[in-house]
């Protein structure tokens, strides 16, 4: 049986959960929230495209090219070798030749989990990354300026051939000295889904999901497990690799316990199929549950929908950790059992919550119910679920004029200040499609998730375009941050510096654009990154704020995940989004050149600004 390991990936809804006595008298409640009713509901109003595009200078953002400082190779347990470029940027996938600087291990010789592959495995040699999809940060509890972020590493966007990689700074995000490829798992095609959490030692734990296929002629990715390059391991797992505290090259990760690598579950490739892992980690001393590991997937079987899952474990401060506890299968929403999105946050208490997403149909996924349940135990019994919204519309699985499909279309968080009640808010924020295009829509919660205030529209774009895949945190203060991927802004016109950065030049091949190529003036086609920010209550505070310096356009060497003809691509189903210390970081992809991108490939940018 063939499959498509993306098609998991997509849909989305969500919700928020958890409660704090914080609301006013002017915000509504209810039990549950209708389908759109937050679309152009925006309480600080509309701005222009003009004053948007300002708010970078005037908000005094800050914009770092993390991934493009330095060059990463790795030996790929797969060789994919089609080349789609020139056309749109694409180059192929390319012998590393000593190019390498990150001092990570490149595979000169083959990793140990390739130790069994068969004939014809592992590739012959290291091979050069060449993009960085996909977007996740975070921020060590004992040192505010120490930061890892965590992406995709490709090393062939045509054949979505990949491992996960990190990119890390102590500077708080100016410099990013220690890059590259997260190691233990090469064995696999590809590892996946970037997520970290950091322990309450500083420890940094990466939660993986390493799965295998080849290719077949055509390049479609072939799961058929008599074809699999390496029977000595599992086809697809659930998997941890730790960077200890104070480790300052690349290659110091622990991934190995007891001898073995440090899978948590593993899956045979016929009727399962994890996706959708997420992790949090109790970092609070005055938690009863102080350093829990709470690790999260969803495991897709078959015709049986899909069923929640957890297992825990006990950080130690070495960087070691307890036994993974059995599989937990979590509460649902629905029969159905077609549930996803699971994105966990611990609270103040150390009561533990995630966000689940129903959809009432296994085969068609148009619109979800989005839920929360929650854990007083340190994930022994869970309660729940308990329902915020029903009836969500969701953005179709490709955008309009672009082929880049819809990621995960909800966040969900916890507050960080209790109220007067000692329950601490719940926010969820959602993609909303009812108006025939996506715009972000915020609720919350301060009474435990029993009630959710009347949904607000995020976005304050005065023309109909998509605003999507958005991210939530909230600040130390109590400031709620929603950041998300903006099309407002038409690309750049033809002649101008602005589109010979953007590479618009490259973009002629575009399957699902009706206009002209190259784009130059197209509206709701290139991107940028936009941040809102709110107080506890749901104020807005001000307008959007531009976080990216430049439009970019979408289109180039963007990952094509299903075959290399195939015309789906990507941009990733993350937007990272953190604070510290009275500052907020977000990463998330550009393939602009600032000087450090000539050839226009996904890198990761940190965005800078101080919380208001």
């Amino acid at each position: 049986m063939k499959r498509k390991k993306q098609a998991a990936r997509y849909y989305t809804l969500l919700l928020v959960v958890l409660g704090l006595a914080l609301a006013t008298p002017a915000m509504a409640l209810s039990p549950a929230i209708a389908a759109g009713s937050g679309v152009g509901n925006i309480p600080q109003g509309t701005q222009t495209d003009a004053a948007y595009a300002a708010s970078f200078t005037v908000s005094k953002v800050s914009n770092v090219f993390a991934t493009a400082q330095k060059i990463s190779c790795y030996r790929p347990e797969v060789g994919y070798f089609t080349n789609l470029g020139p056309t749109n940027g694409y180059s192929g996938m390319s012998d590393c030749a000593g190019a390498a600087n990150t001092g990570e291990d490149i595979g000169l010789t083959p990793y140990a989990t390739q130790a069994g592959s068969r004939t014809g495995y592992p590739a012959s040699t290291p091979m050069l990354v060449k993009g960085h999809s996909e977007s996740d940060l975070r921020v060590d509890p004992t040192n505010p300026k120490h930061l890892i972020g965590s992406s995709k590493w490709f090393v062939s966007p045509e054949g979505y051939n990949h491992q996960l990689g990190f990119y890390e700074s102590f500077d708080s995000g100016k410099t990013w000295p220690i890059q590259g490829h997260i190691p233990g798992y090469e064995g696999w095609t590809d590892n996946t889904d970037p997520v970290g959490a950091f322990d309450g030692f500083g420890n940094y734990y990466a939660l993986n999901l390493p799965y295998q296929f080849s290719y077949d002629a055509d390049g479609t990715h072939d799961f058929q497990i008599g074809g699999l390059p390496n029977k000595t391991i599992a086809a697809e797992a659930i998997a941890v690799a730790v960077r200890p505290a104070g480790s300052t090259n690349a290659q110091q990760w622990l991934s190995v316990r007891n001898g073995q690598p440090d899978l948590i579950a593993t899956f045979n490739s016929v009727g399962n199929a994890p996706d959708k892992q997420w992790i949090t980690i109790d970092n609070n001393p005055r938690s009863p549950f102080y350093n829990t590991i709470y690790a999260m997937w969803v495991n897709f079987n078959g015709p049986y929908g899909s069923k929640p899952q957890l297992s825990t474990a006990k950080a130690l401060p070495n960087g070691q950790h307890t036994n993974w506890s059995k599989l937990l299968v979590l509460p649902t929403l629905s029969a159905t059992s077609a549930d996803t999105y699971l994105l966990p946050h611990v609270d103040g208490n150390g009561t533990v919550w995630t966000s689940v997403t129903n959809f009432p149909s296994k085969q068609g996924r148009t619109f979800a119910t989005l839920g929360v349940i929650y854990s007083n135990d340190g994930g022994i019994t869970w309660n729940g679920p308990l329902v915020a919204a029903s009836n969500v519309i969701f953005s179709p699985g490709i955008y309009p004029n672009t082929t880049f499909r819809s990621g995960i279309l909800n966040s969900f968080t916890v507050g960080t200040v209790a109220g007067s009640n000692g329950k601490y808010p719940l926010y969820l924020s959602w993609e909303d499609y009812s108006a025939g295009y996506a715009n972000i829509i915020l609720s919350a919660s301060f009474d435990g998730g029993n009630n959710w205030s009347n949904p607000i529209q995020v976005n304050d774009n005065q023309n109909a375009v998509d605003e999507l895949q958005s991210n939530l945190t909230v600040g130390a203060n109590g400031t709620v941050s929603v950041a998300w991927y903006d099309r407002r802004l038409s690309c750049p016109t033809q002649g101008s510096s602005e589109a010979a950065g953007a590479g618009l030049a490259l973009d002629t091949n575009n399957p699902n654009y009706a206009g002209s190529l190259p784009p130059y003036g197209a509206q709701n086609y290139c991107v940028n990154a936009s941040v809102q920010y709110y107080s506890a209550n749901l104020t807005p505070k001000g307008h959007n704020i531009r976080l990216t310096a430049n439009t970019w356009d979408p289109q180039l060497n963007a990952p094509h995940t299903s075959c290399a003809s195939c015309a789906t691509t990507f941009l990733g189903d993350y937007f990272g989004n953190i604070t510290s210390d009275g500052v907020n970081y977000m990463t998330f992809v550009s393939t602009y050149n600032d000087g450090s991108n000539p050839n226009f490939r996904q890198q990761q940018v940190v965005a800078r600004l101080l919380i208001p």
